[in-house]
């Protein structure tokens, strides 16, 4: 999600003007009764020294990750902002919003690019050509033969074969402002993200209403399955199979929460750098989430986050090839997605 980069990114951090956390890489420890005896020794002037084995206690050896590797990468795009495999056909379906994110301007399509990072089809979907409407292409997900993509306002269905649009699902009446990301569900409905942003021409940002997630049904029927400001500006959202829910991360703030269907609480899981775009989890349960702020990935061990790739200026919403164990980064400035294993 990307919009005058530079400065939605900088009026999103007005709108989040509360002072945010520093990034906790450790368990808060509750620390043990002090000993003053060495306080008391150093005031004497003989002061104590620390023992071989207290030493190795207060310091733990830490092993680095291993580094990730790029395997391969794609170019010639036009703000690429989301990425997602399908399976079946072997292909990355890559969102191009191509212009102001939040503008009904009919230059945004879809492209289709190999696994091999070659370009098989550029604007295989794009606006304006067989009867297809679209403006600032997001999130993406698949149900049955069904492409589904947010546009802003309207979250739209595509056939993921022919590219022919076969649907149109207006939220706008719901309160609707910024369809971000979304993600299906083992039933076929979709959960949809409202980022709740509006920028202006200048790259101003305000807040019109409540941060939503929405829900389309397998029968096409929208709803509003959660409306709170806890939130703080949801943007990538994600199924945990594992857990029976779903983990969102906020872009006005610093959290990754999770959420169950049907239930008024999130869960906080762990907060970080903050201006996450997307979430991806991956078969064997592990989460990576990308942030804007640093213009890196994070993996979320715990309730730590471990950063894993760096240098990803404008990081936006990630996909996971499952057959290669791959994630897929499309970087919005720099037009271009590039392919990286982790291991």
């Amino acid at each position: 999600m990307r919009q005058y980069a530079t400065s939605i990114a900088a009026a999103m951090t007005l709108i989040a003007c509360a002072p945010r956390p520093p990034i906790v890489f450790e368990e808060p420890v509750t620390p043990p009764a002090r000993d003053t005896s060495a306080v008391v020794a150093e005031a004497r002037g003989a002061v104590t020294p620390m023992s071989d084995e207290r030493m190795t206690r207060a310091v733990p050896p830490v092993a680095p990750p291993p580094r990730a590797h790029r395997v391969a990468f794609t170019t010639g795009l036009k703000q690429p902002e989301s990425v997602l495999h399908d399976a079946d056909q072997d292909i990355y379906f890559v969102s191009n919003i191509q212009g102001p994110s939040a503008m009904k301007d009919g230059r945004g399509f879809i492209a289709r690019v190999r696994p091999d990072g070659t370009i098989e089809s550029t604007e295989w979907i794009a606006s304006g050509k067989g009867d297809v409407t679209l403006n600032a292409p997001k999130g993406m997900a698949i149900t049955g033969d069904t492409l589904w993509v947010t546009d802003i306002d309207v979250v739209r269905g595509f056939d993921r074969r022919t590219g022919a649009p076969v649907a149109t699902i207006d939220l706008a009446p719901d309160g609707a402002v910024f369809l971000n990301d979304l993600v299906a569900a083992p039933n076929g409905a979709l959960y949809i993200t409202d980022t709740q942003i509006l920028p202006d021409e200048r790259g101003n940002v305000t807040h019109p209403g409540s941060d939503r997630l929405f829900r389309i049904g397998p029968d096409r029927v929208a709803s509003i399955a959660l409306s709170t400001d806890r939130f703080m500006r949801p943007n990538g959202i994600a199924l945990d199979k594992r857990a029976e829910r779903f983990l969102i991360v906020s872009f006005g703030g610093d959290t990754i929460f999770a959420w169950k269907p049907g239930s008024g609480n999130l869960e906080t899981l762990g907060a970080g750098p903050g201006q996450f775009d997307g979430i991806e989890i991956t078969d064997d349960g592990r989460v990576f989430i990308t942030s804007q702020s640093t213009s890196s990935l994070w993996e979320l061990r715990g309730d730590q986050l471990i950063e894993r790739i760096v240098n990803l200026p404008g990081a936006a919403d990630l996909g996971y090839d499952a057959k290669r164990r791959r994630l897929i980064v499309p970087l919005t400035g720099s037009n271009r997605v590039e392919m990286y294993e982790v291991p």
